[in-house]
């Protein structure tokens, strides 16, 4: 029940964050234009809380959490008396409406800077892109074990989100791209790598594996350093310094095996903890364990922590594990630095899956951004900011498409009716929101089937 109700909340959470936010955008200017605001809702559908303010504006919270609305004083919906005619929306100056309609995007735009200012002055830890074993393309072009990607064409790739945001797109258009790599001691070197061979049937999804490049883990020994107290573990008799020999028959060599195969064999089909063997050695002697794991932030654990590693791996690790922090002030910078790639980067997935280059599972519905939510939520506060910023931006973008019912087709009407000197007929108006909503529909439609796809592959 907690692996459903857990997405759920955050979920709700997420989008009540940055649609209250939006909304207040569009309430704020509209007020400013001194446009009368009948109703600021949370959500759509029936009201489960409301309040009317001695100015006449009623404040909801609606039982569906998928969205909201400003509802303004506007001669097109009903009748306005003479009185308040100046305060109604559609008489106010085109500049003035634009003004309100393009400020639930901005408010999304200046909350994703603030979400990422915030995490890096907080702190959040990141893999740089430090690569592990290479085969095909990567191999080709001379990447290396223990590589460090530092530039993928022009931009710096501090962590592997940066490095995979810039090997997309040149993998999209089946394009060469430049990288320079970095080794331990130091020593730069550049090389190409030949996206331009990859097959027709590229993902994205798997782009690092389709160039022929793993990200670097470290290999440590599996040697037991700490048992929890009152874990799995602990009541089993396992022993710091036992080393790991198999589990269910299965050999395992590294801490890494134990990662892979304590939830292949400590779960059952439903994703519940069941037993398994353990084959432990210790001062040359064997001995044979059952062990049932606990589920831990979702994920079964047994309550073990690898042994301290050499000074090399040590090394390694400290290349390959950062947090990225910064003072107040080099925040800004780094926020509007990470906007300005997450912008181009979804506007460049937009615009090949507009010509076919991207595929359009990179669509996701509901399902997809409540499992995100919750996951980043479990890994830490710096982490939900940046899922908080990153969806903030996407919503921003989208309500700008110029698509009749979003902001950006309000926002088209408005530069029509600039460049013909009068309004778009209601005619054709309401013509657009019918050819809207059909395509609101649709990308609602894809969006919930690719959220089932991935819920079942």
């Amino acid at each position: 029940m907690l692996d459903i109700l857990g997405p759920i909340v955050w979920l709700v959470v997420a989008l009540g964050i940055l649609i209250t936010f939006h909304e207040f955008g569009h309430f704020w200017v509209a007020r400013r234009c001194g446009v009368r605001v009948l109703r600021f809702s949370v959500g759509f559908g029936p009201a489960v809380w409301s309040r009317t303010a001695s100015d006449g504006t009623e404040y909801r919270v609606a039982a569906v959490p998928l969205g909201g609305y400003v509802k303004m004083l506007d001669e097109r919906e009903a009748p306005v008396p003479p009185e308040e005619r100046e305060q109604a929306f559609n008489n106010k100056p085109v500049g003035q409406r634009i003004a309100i309609v393009a400020a639930g995007p901005v408010f999304n735009l200046i909350f994703a800077v603030a979400a990422f200012w915030l995490m890096f002055v907080i702190g959040t830890p990141e893999m740089r892109p430090v690569i592990g074993d290479t085969s095909g393309i990567a191999a080709e072009a001379g990447l290396e074990e223990h590589d460090m990607i530092m530039r993928v064409g022009n931009r710096d790739t501090q962590t592997w989100t940066h490095a995979l945001l810039g090997l997309i797109p040149p993998a999209l258009d089946r394009q060469p791209v430049r990288v320079e790599l970095e080794r331990p001691d130091g020593l730069r070197r550049e090389t190409t790598l030949a996206l331009d061979r990859l097959g027709p049937e590229f993902d994205e999804e798997r782009t690092l594996e389709l160039v022929g490049i793993t990200r670097w883990q470290p290999d440590l020994p599996a040697r037991i350093g700490e048992v929890g107290e009152d874990s799995p573990a602990a009541r089993a008799g396992i022993e710091p310094g036992d080393r790991v020999r198999a589990i269910n028959d299965d050999p395992v060599e590294s801490w890494r095996d134990i990662a892979r195969l304590v939830p292949e064999h400590g779960l059952d089909e439903a994703g519940q903890p069941r037993e398994m063997r353990i084959e432990l050695e210790q001062a040359g002697r064997t001995r044979h364990i059952t062990i049932a794991p606990e589920i831990s932030s979702g994920r079964p654990v047994i309550g073990v922590q690898a042994a301290e590693p050499d000074a090399q791996t040590q090394a390694l690790m400290e290349r390959a594990f950062t947090i990225l922090r910064h003072d107040p002030a080099s925040a800004v910078g780094e926020a509007v630095g990470e906007t300005w790639r997450l912008t181009t980067a979804t506007l460049g997935i937009l615009g090949r899956m507009i010509t076919g280059k991207a595929s359009l599972s990179n669509i996701a519905g509901p399902i997809t951004i409540a499992r995100m939510a919750h996951s980043s939520a479990l890994l830490g506060f710096s982490r939900f900011l940046f899922f908080l910023g990153l969806i903030s931006l996407s919503l921003a973008i989208i309500n700008l498409l110029p698509i009749p019912m979003l902001d950006g087709g309000h926002l088209m009407y408005y530069l029509v009716e600039i460049i013909k000197g009068s309004p778009v007929s209601q005619q054709s108006q309401i013509a657009g929101q019918y050819i809207g909503l059909l395509l609101v529909i649709a990308l609602m439609s894809l969006a919930i089937f690719n959220d089932i796809l991935r819920l079942i592959t």
